[in-house]
């Protein structure tokens, strides 16, 4: 195996080195999804509802990352097929036209075209020969007979169609983690507009009901001010949200390999996501990723098993077939001739010597990488059930906390019909509610995330 392809298959291991899901999407989805300017779009949208299974299907069927990985599978593949070389015969046709008047050659084409004369001995005309044409088609064979370094080779070669097998598995996965996550991003996006769009109808109902206090003299001027800034606020947060349904919709369907400007429409609600869990809290060995780099350490060692028998010899036979004429046309004469070659290289400067100094350096660092990568990947499984047991807790945490809020703003709308307390309370209480909503959708968000984070570093090859 070539350092480059060793070098492929590294750097994508690489980047499976995932932050934490949780603060990564939380972090992505405040940024880009709620507080970016809302996307110019068609004047007629379209709007398509679709289940977790469908994207998931949808892009490991048209993403370019499966497409790209597969290519690789087959280029390696091919590279295999090219190592049928060292069974095969070489066989090769060639056709020659000389004419000369060195007497070495012209003596000698005379002798291949059998066409020699008791006057061709002639001192003279051996010493200053006339000159002489030769037309020669020849059919040359090459049959490798016993090449061992060669039969390592075309091992290593095999090794490397299973690397990128276990590559092109990895990337589904990683595609199908990638998809979940899009996925629960758009529900959010839906969930944030769902508490926005509660929060505007509270606000108009508060406003209606101040602007008739207002017109009855109950109230002063300022209370509807603020009821009304109240309404514009929220406006412009649904309208924010809107735009977040519209980017998480474009960012899905471009997983998807779909164009963009398709409102998608997930099915259910936020618990539509990823729920079983392996509870094992360990990395199976036996992980598509951690598959790749063993079996590119097995091509290494196949690699250098190649140069060590390089010091063998080899064995191979050869032959050809030729006709020679002194006309363009003509076979007048034909030959042949074969035997078996037997070749040793015994010193060419270390060079040998050297390149199997630098494969074993390049098996040693795989070795190393793949320990590395297991260490990280414990490391941030670990995290991962940390987050999702935060995550469990502030849902637990926020239902109640929610309870609570509503209950506190109904008796201060009850309070505020009465006049007993101002506007600013109750504005406050409501936009409290908005906010605990807001926050569970984000603490069922982040246990869906590290649920599929879970699973993604759990996956096994034999899965």
């Amino acid at each position: 195996m070539s350092p480059s392809t060793i070098s492929t298959i590294i750097n994508f291991v690489k980047n499976q080195k995932l932050m934490s899901p949780i603060k990564y999407f939380t972090a992505w989805f405040a940024a880009v999804f709620l507080l970016s300017p809302s996307s110019k779009v068609a004047a007629q949208e379209i709007v398509k509802n679709i289940s977790l299974s469908e994207a998931i299907a949808a892009a490991l069927n048209d993403n370019k990352e499966i497409h790209l990985a597969g290519i690789d599978q087959n280029i390696a593949a091919i590279n295999f097929k090219k190592t049928n070389a060292i069974f095969l015969p070489q066989v090769s046709l060639s056709y020659t036209g000389i004419r000369t008047n060195d007497p070495l050659n012209s003596f000698g084409f005379k002798l291949e075209q059998r066409t020699i004369t008791q006057n061709d001995f002639n001192p003279v005309l051996l010493n200053n020969p006339n000159a002489t044409s030769n037309y020669m088609t020849r059919l040359e064979v090459q049959q490798p007979l016993l090449n061992i370094d060669m039969l390592y080779q075309r091992m290593g070669a095999k090794k490397q169609i299973e690397a990128y097998q276990y590559k092109t598995q990895r990337t589904k996965e990683y595609l199908t983690f990638e998809v979940q996550n899009a996925y629960l991003q758009l529900q959010l996006a839906y969930d944030a507009l769902k508490v926005v769009e509660e929060a505007l109808q509270t606000a108009k109902s508060i406003y209606v009901f101040t602007d008739n206090h207002f017109k009855q003299g109950l109230i002063q001027k300022s209370d509807l001010l603020n009821a009304q800034v109240h309404i514009t606020s929220v406006e412009s947060s649904q309208a924010k949200a809107q735009s977040g349904i519209k980017n998480a919709s474009d960012y899905l369907g471009l997983l998807m390999g779909k164009p963009a400007g398709t409102i998608y429409k997930p099915g259910g609600g936020l618990q539509t996501g990823p729920t079983a869990v392996d509870t094992s809290r360990y990395i199976y060995p036996e992980r598509s990723d951690f598959m790749a780099i063993q079996k590119a350490i097995e091509a290494s060692n196949l690699m250098v098993k190649s140069s060590q028998m390089s010091y063998l010899p080899r064995i191979n036979a050869f032959g050809n077939y030729q006709y020679n004429d002194s006309r363009v046309t003509g076979f007048g004469a034909n030959s042949y001739f074969f035997g078996v070659q037997v070749s040793w290289n015994i010193f060419i400067g270390n060079k040998t010597k050297n390149a199997i100094a630098a494969q074993k350096s390049e098996r040693d660092k795989l070795v190393t990488q793949l320990a590395q990568q297991k260490e990280q990947s414990q490391s941030d499984l670990d995290k991962a059930y940390r987050d999702l047991s935060d995550a469990t807790f502030e849902i637990k945490q926020g239902k109640e906390a929610i309870e609570q809020a509503t209950e506190s703003l109904r008796i201060l709308q009850n309070r505020y019909k009465q006049g007993l307390v101002n506007t600013t309370d109750v504005l406050m209480a409501e936009t409290q509610l908005s906010q605990l909503k807001f926050s569970l959708a984000q603490a069922q968000f982040s246990s869906n995330v590290s649920r599929a984070y879970i699973q993604f570093l759990t996956a096994t090859a034999n899965k």
